[in-house]
């Protein structure tokens, strides 16, 4: 497999170290679809025969892209573009916003929309442990291949979702078009092993765990407006943040 190059400018008056000026120049090829999944990556020497560069600063370069998910090194194949993956940023966002953003095709399977009492979701919305909230469960696809399932909970106030809405939008904008705009949230990212119905849900394969998101958004006075505890196919979804010195 021929493999591909991708026109990279590198800036040795930036302070921005060169190692990740290249990992941001084919991380973007990546993500914009210059390279495709499965596609060759230059190796090493080439790059850095081509670039001027040292091989030890193409070395990391190329690892932070293999970190990230973007790229895979397999033995004897050599580096090629990842399967395609969902890459978020830590931005309080919806998930249905963000695949249309990039150019993705969002789907949403409405599995169960009924009142419900779940302790958890009524601790997070301080309200006594018995009190009724809207539970949503939904099977989210990406190009047609299941990618999360979704548990969300809202309070009473906003009972009145249906499962055309949500399967035509994401659940923010529903919220939005209610006055309940998510303007902040608390989150947790973890990961743990699969339920049998996610197994059978998310079609995964083996006993590869799943990545899980528990998250508590709230509107522009401090009140909680949505709880939601999801589930991710772990070969599919990446969260990326910035972090910064303090």
């Amino acid at each position: 497999m021929a493999a591909r190059q991708v026109t990279v400018r590198i800036d040795r008056t930036s302070p921005v170290p060169l190692w990740h000026q290249l990992a941001e120049q084919l991380g973007g090829a990546v993500r914009e679809g210059v390279l495709a999944p499965g596609d060759a990556v230059e190796n090493e020497l080439d790059l850095a025969s081509r670039l001027g560069l040292s091989r030890p600063t193409v070395r990391r370069a190329m690892q932070d892209l293999v970190d990230r998910g973007l790229l895979v090194r397999r033995r004897g194949i050599g580096t090629t573009v990842a399967p395609t993956r969902v890459h978020r940023r830590a931005e309080l966002s919806s998930l249905h916003d963000d695949l249309l953003r990039t150019g993705r095709t969002p789907g949403t399977t409405v599995l169960s929309l009924a009142m419900t009492r779940d302790e958890a979701a009524a601790t997070a919305f301080e309200l006594p442990p018995d009190t009724p909230l809207l539970g949503i469960v939904r099977l989210r696809t990406v190009d047609g291949r299941p990618l999360a399932v979704l548990h969300n909970w809202l309070p009473p106030g906003l009972s009145d979702l249906t499962a055309e809405e949500l399967e035509a939008t994401g659940l923010y904008a529903a919220l939005r078009t209610r006055g309940a705009v998510p303007v902040v949230a608390r989150q947790s990212v973890g990961a743990r092993m699969p339920t049998p119905e996610e197994r059978r849900r998310l079609a995964l394969k083996g006993t590869k765990p799943v990545l899980t998101m528990a998250r508590t958004a709230f509107g522009s006075h401090g009140e909680p407006v949505e709880h939601a505890n999801h589930c991710y196919d772990a070969d599919g979804y990446t969260l990326e943040m910035t972090l910064d010195e303090r």
